[in-house]
């Protein structure tokens, strides 16, 4: 097929061709070769269209290259861009319908008081803003419609959030709630657990019986040779000789000769494997094949070799005990099994508020430890997580939190101190300017709700496809 293309490209057909196609964008632009009917609108927004033309005029300004569209087509960066493009859309909408403007004395402002364009004296400099327009290849009125409509979606925001201001004294019940030090008593439930040796076998075979349906695994008998340039055309290297064995070989597998009569004819010997399923011990070759089963015979590449294999039997088996390693494998699961059944035994307790401080002394006997964390972002003990789980719950409180190693502990909340806050301090300070953009965020992510209830948009996916098409 590829033989043919290329030769193909090599004719007068084929440039008389490209010229045809190439004769409209000539003339008449990317845009036109969309320009019929409902094709020319890529997206509806309510009444509003947003065209062809629109679209490929902001792709145009971008400043995203041909190339890389190109590469990350299968991406999604087409859709990325149009929806880039809707909301800006939408937005001018919703300024529109907000009546809001920036007035020429504004913009003006806005240019003289940009620092770009200021000397060291604070002046404003009409050769700094001509060669800044000049360095980013733009024009005094592009870029002064592009300062315009960033000044009117600022407008926009702030009218919908910036009145925002969080009480004084939320803000310090939340700084306290998150800095003040909470001190934790804790033991590691591991020494709780049955060992994996302690496992017994009549509990095996009853996991294995109350799970043989979820618990089979397919098994495969099969054949496979290892081919490379030595035993497949006598040299220690790749050559064209090679890979036009290789394709023959592929092409002889889809015309269903079977395997046996492919290797008949390279002469070579065959490993033959029996009862192979996945299992812990990993098995390059073999964990290839089976991976690749969906195709009775085929051809991996493996390094520098290629595997030729041929499934004869697939099957479907239960766990045989008597197997070691099978054996082995269901006492971990039922391990396990048996970790997860204690720690929900122990979270139920804890749910129906049975568990009390005699069970936690009982349990933690004389492992009990104790530590102090200094945040919710404290995480030298346990994981970030699961110090915002503690951080949450009020003092007296029992529950499971972990580290970083996935060691399990069972904790109790002993007591929280009332630290004096330093409302000069950078910690302060900081907790107050993302107490507050949160806020905002969450405003803002309200209207965002809002706006999806009031704009209905539609992408013509046809169009979007011709777009597409047109970038391949």
């Amino acid at each position: 097929m590829i033989g043919s293309l290329r030769n193909f490209a090599k004719t007068k057909l084929a440039g008389v061709l490209v010229f045809i196609i190439i004769i409209p964008f000539v003339f008449w632009g990317m845009g036109s070769m969309f320009n019929s009917g409902n094709t020319n609108n890529i997206a509806k927004i309510n009444k509003t269209n947003v065209s062809t033309q629109d679209f490929m005029d902001y792709l145009n300004s971008s400043g995203v290259s041909r190339k890389t569209l190109q590469e990350r087509m299968n991406q999604g960066v087409i859709e990325e861009l149009l929806s880039t493009l809707v909301s800006t859309t939408l937005l001018d909408l919703e300024i529109k319908d907000f009546d809001i403007i920036v007035s020429e004395k504004t913009l003006t402002r806005k240019i003289k008081n940009n620092k770009t364009f200021i000397d060291e004296n604070g002046s404003f400099q009409r050769t700094e803003y001509e060669k800044f327009l000049l360095t980013n290849n733009m024009t005094a009125p592009g870029f002064e419609i592009a300062l315009r409509d960033r000044e009117k979606q600022k407008h926009l925001f702030d009218y919908i959030g910036a009145g925002t201001i969080t009480p004084k004294f939320l803000i310090d019940k939340n700084f306290k709630e998150q800095n003040n030090k909470l001190t934790v008593k804790f033991f590691p439930l591991k020494t709780l657990y049955k060992t994996e040796a302690e496992v017994t076998k009549e509990e095996i075979e009853n996991f294995v019986e109350e799970n043989k349906d979820q618990l089979k695994k397919e098994h495969i008998d099969f054949s496979y040779v290892l081919i490379n340039p030595k035993n497949l055309v006598g040299v220690d290297e790749f050559n064209q000789a090679f890979f036009d064995k290789i394709d023959l070989i592929e092409n002889e597998i889809s015309k269903n000769v079977s395997f046996s009569s492919i290797i008949a004819d390279l002469e070579l010997q065959t490993t033959s494997v029996k009862d192979f399923s996945l299992t812990e011990n990993r098995k390059e070759i073999e964990d290839k094949i089976f991976n690749a089963k969906s195709d009775a015979t085929g051809l991996i590449e493996n390094n520098n070799d290629y595997i030729f294999y041929n499934i004869e039997n697939i099957t479907s088996k239960s766990p045989d005990l008597n197997n070691e390693q099978s054996y082995s494998e269901m006492q971990k699961l039922v391990f396990e099994k048996n970790k997860f059944d204690f720690n929900r035994k122990i979270l139920e307790e804890i749910n129906d508020k049975s568990f009390d401080q005699a069970k936690f002394d009982e349990l933690g006997n004389s492992l009990i430890e104790s530590v102090t964390l200094n945040s919710v972002k404290d995480n030298k003990k346990f994981n970030i997580n699961s110090v915002r789980v503690l951080y949450s719950l009020p003092i007296g409180s029992f529950t499971l939190v972990n580290d970083d190693k996935n060691n399990i502990y069972l904790s109790k909340n002993e007591s929280l101190s009332d630290e004096m806050i330093d409302y000069e301090s950078p910690e302060y300070k900081s907790f107050v300017t993302t107490q507050l953009s949160n806020d905002r965020k969450n405003i803002l992510q309200s209207y965002d709700t809002f706006l999806n209830n009031k704009y209905t948009v539609d992408i013509n996916q046809k169009t979007l496809e011709r777009v597409k098409n047109y970038f391949k």
